[in-house]
């Protein structure tokens, strides 16, 4: 997940391919979010071509490295008509004509989808109301 997070961080992007890594277990149980889950947050950006949203999006993970990796929150693309962005947008119900983020949970479930990039202050303020985040909190 830090791998994802510096590449973000530099301004490139994640394929989802590498991400979830072709024909692994998270391709043959049929979700390609399986491999985080109970393991990393995500924020997945979804568009079918690097626009200016996925480019504020991908500015605004950049400067907020440290907070993204305290949180476990890894970054997820699915940009264009690829198999794999297809199927992370079917799994999410995002439509493939227009931006979204969503903020997934650790439990695989989506907490935020938004049209446009979510500020990391909002990212962060959800993240630490969720239960598990302040578990994770008490035990640091």
């Amino acid at each position: 997940m830090r791998r994802m997070i510096g590449m973000a961080a530099a301004g490139l992007a994640a394929s989802l391919a590498a991400a979830v890594g072709l024909g692994g277990p998270a391709q043959a149980a049929g979700d390609p979010l399986s491999a985080y889950r109970w393991k990393s947050r995500l924020l997945v950006i979804s568009a079918p071509t690097a626009d200016g949203n996925v480019e504020a999006q991908r500015r605004a993970v950049a400067a907020a490295r440290e907070g993204m990796a305290e949180r476990d929150l890894a970054v997820v693309e699915a940009l264009g008509a690829t198999p794999e962005a297809v199927a992370l947008r079917r799994r999410l119900g995002l439509p493939g004509d227009g931006f979204r983020a969503v903020l997934v949970g650790k439990d695989g479930e989506p907490k935020i989808t938004a049209p446009s990039p979510i500020s990391t202050k909002t990212l962060f303020s959800t993240i630490d109301a969720m239960p598990m985040r302040r578990d994770e909190m008490r035990g640091r």
